[in-house]
């Protein structure tokens, strides 16, 4: 058997169809033999279901995918596991105890979250904490104004939190985001200070937790008997998973707490409650 996780420095990377590696596991009897990291060839979206399958990938753990990339993994009879995110290592593993499954078409964070808010161009789930940003405050949104309201834009930006600690940035990824400026893509302060800007123009921005991932819910905070969520005895504190209700939905969680009886989880989106930063260079507007 053979997995194949999209690679970025140790990490999932979130947009599949831009991935320029991935981390690829060899699995005899259940457990990882071997691992090597593979270019991606330049390849995009469905064409890399035909260099996966080349290499006889099985499965193939992501972020965000779209419906395009799904149809051709499908077709190749490749299992996609999306939504995932945090540790390659760490989610093979999670797979592999059964504790990982497939999040559909969400955003997984600081990437993806547990229910679908937006996609960008190619129609994939959104990734990365701007990009994710309609999660917490696509309910109930006031209604944005300005010239760029309706276009498509492009932006780079630079996120960091109040002790100056960097969280995201399009800088170093060498590319910048685009997005349908007020189409609830984007977290809601973030899509206001781009709605007036001008192409070229750099501003800061400095946003409350109202206006980006809103403020953590207590109820949201579960404790669970381990022997009550089969498959979590291998998880550890500080890992990020998904997990279903009794109704089926999939969400992400992140372990908080564990001891030989129980499990904490929080379902809280790993930004709520924080005040965010962002330098902000609007590149185009179309």
């Amino acid at each position: 058997m053979k997995i194949a996780v999209t690679y970025e420095n140790g990490n999932i990377f979130q947009h599949f169809g831009k991935t320029e590696s991935f981390k690829v596991y060899d699995i005899e009897n259940g457990q990882v033999v071997s691992s090597e990291v593979i270019s991606s060839e330049g390849q995009g979206h469905g064409a890399l279901a035909s260099l996966l399958g080349s290499r006889q990938i099985d499965v193939v753990i992501c972020g965000g995918i779209g419906e395009g990339a799904r149809a051709a993994l499908a077709d190749a009879g490749i299992e996609i596991v999306g939504g995932a995110e945090g540790s390659c290592d760490d989610a093979v593993q999670a797979y592999l105890n059964n504790a990982l499954t497939d999040a559909g078409e969400s955003c997984d964070h600081h990437h993806e979250e547990g229910h679908h808010c937006g996609s960008d161009e190619d129609g994939e789930a959104c990734g990365g904490c701007a990009e994710s940003g309609g999660c917490p405050g696509c309910h109930a949104r006031p209604e944005i104004t300005g010239k760029n309201v309706g276009k498509t834009v492009k932006v780079h930006y630079r996120g960091t939190l109040n002790d100056g600690s960097q969280f995201d940035s399009s800088y170093d990824r060498g590319e910048p985001l685009e997005f349908v400026c007020g189409a609830g893509m984007m977290i809601l302060g973030f899509d206001q200070a781009v709605a007036n800007m001008e192409v070229g123009e750099i501003i800061d921005v400095h946003l409350m937790p109202e206006e980006a991932y809103g403020y953590a819910n207590p109820a949201a905070i579960m404790v669970i008997a381990i022997k009550d969520l089969p498959g979590c005895e291998a998880l550890t504190v500080g890992q990020r998973v998904m997990v279903s209700d009794e109704m089926g939905r999939r969400f992400p969680v992140t372990v908080t707490a564990k001891d030989d009886v129980n499990i904490t989880l929080d379902a809280n989106h790993q930004m709520a409650g924080k005040e965010l930063n962002f330098r902000i260079e609007l590149v185009s507007a179309e």
